[in-house]
């Protein structure tokens, strides 16, 4: 007896509330931004910075002169340096603050963040030494409370400035969440940023979601890099495929989902930040492989670039569980070992010739090596 096929069901509708009101812990340029689509988005929101002058120019003129200058940020943003008053209230937090300080933040804010309130981290890294995701770190650091991250192709100057934009919102769902995935933190949280300009999807990928990120700022670097060195667009080309291979093989070694990979916080976040030097790890690439000293990259600012710190702990962790990822391990060793950049990076073109498909059992010896 023919069956006849099930017509998909209507998509749910959201039967959850948003959450009322943001504190955003760190206010840089990402940070700043995202205090601007909470409030966009009809949210309370605060933003906490450790910078007296950079939070009384916000409070006195609406702008973040350091970090975003003259982008009018909307009315109603209370900013503050102080943590206690920043979190007073706050129904969900939005920590963006860099990788590195993110144990130390956490610390920070552990007595002040109210009981229940979702914790989204809004940095890409992974901890150095402990091989850790940086949720990890958080839910050690903040027991109790639900952590989960933001990620996906966003330059914060776009997105203070409103234009559209795509992100990923992912938490681990639990059995219930399984049966009213609307009222899983991610859907409230997608519902709490969300504006006519601002579009999260929900994941209940973590872990894909935040290899994702720590990995696609260290090929950022490597595309920087060959773009500096005077390679072209073919290069380039074939240095994101393979770092959209490592970051399915790193992702999946962790329990991750490789379909994650294919989605704004894989491929959406990697092609934009190696596509432009807008971004702070392509454009520091860039500038070594040019020529200029590390002490002299961004004129000698000092200027936080992830990916330079990731390399360690990418290819750290890539070690401890078996995992080969040939071009973050050429920006670590050029980086972190003194290696020579073309040198290094001539040798991933010299690699045996394999086949594309995992299934082919394949490896020649390089006819140019």
């Amino acid at each position: 007896m023919s069956r006849t096929a099930a017509k998909p069901g209507p998509a749910r509708r959201a039967s959850a509330e948003p959450y009322g009101s943001v504190a955003v812990i760190g206010a840089g340029a990402w940070g700043t931004a995202l205090a601007a689509v909470a409030r966009k988005a009809g949210r309370a929101a605060r933003l906490w910075g450790r910078n007296e002058v950079d939070i009384a120019t916000i409070r006195n003129t609406g702008c973040n002169m350091r970090y975003l200058p003259h982008v009018r940020l909307p009315d109603g943003i209370l900013a503050t340096t102080d943590m206690a008053e920043a979190l007073d209230g706050a129904a969900a937090v939005l920590v963006v603050t860099p990788s590195e300080t993110l144990r130390g933040i956490c610390r920070q804010i552990a007595p002040h963040v109210p009981a229940g309130a979702p914790v989204v981290l809004c940095a890409k890294g992974i901890e150095t030494h402990s091989g850790k995701l940086l949720s990890e770190v958080a839910g050690e650091e903040l027991p109790g409370h639900q952590i989960g991250a933001l990620s996906g192709p966003t330059f914060a100057r776009e997105v203070a400035l409103d234009h559209p934009t795509a992100i990923t919102l992912a938490f681990p769902f639990a059995q219930a969440h399984r049966r009213e995935p609307e009222a899983a933190p991610a859907s409230r949280m997608a519902l709490t940023l969300g504006t006519a300009n601002f579009r999260p999807y929900v994941s209940d990928d973590l872990v894909g979601v935040e290899v994702a990120g720590a990995v696609k700022n260290v090929v950022a670097i490597a595309c920087g890099m060959m773009t500096g060195a005077g390679y072209a667009e073919n290069t380039r080309a074939a240095l994101i495929t393979w770092g959209i291979d490592e970051m399915k093989a790193l992702a999946e070694a962790l329990g991750g989902r490789r379909e994650t990979i294919a989605g704004l916080a894989g491929i959406g976040d990697l092609t934009l930040t190696c596509s432009s030097t807008t971004s702070r790890n392509m454009s520091f690439g860039v500038q070594l492989g040019r020529g200029v000293e590390r002490e002299n990259v961004f004129n000698g600012t000092s200027v936080v670039v992830e990916g330079e710190i990731n390399a360690i702990s990418v290819i750290d962790l890539a070690d401890r569980i078996g995992i080969e990822m040939p071009v973050c391990r050429a920006v670590h060793d050029i980086l972190h070992s003194g290696a020579g950049l073309r040198e290094r990076f001539a040798a991933l073109w010299s690699r045996p010739l394999t086949g594309e498909s995992r299934s082919l059992n394949l490896a020649l010896a390089h006819p140019a090596g």
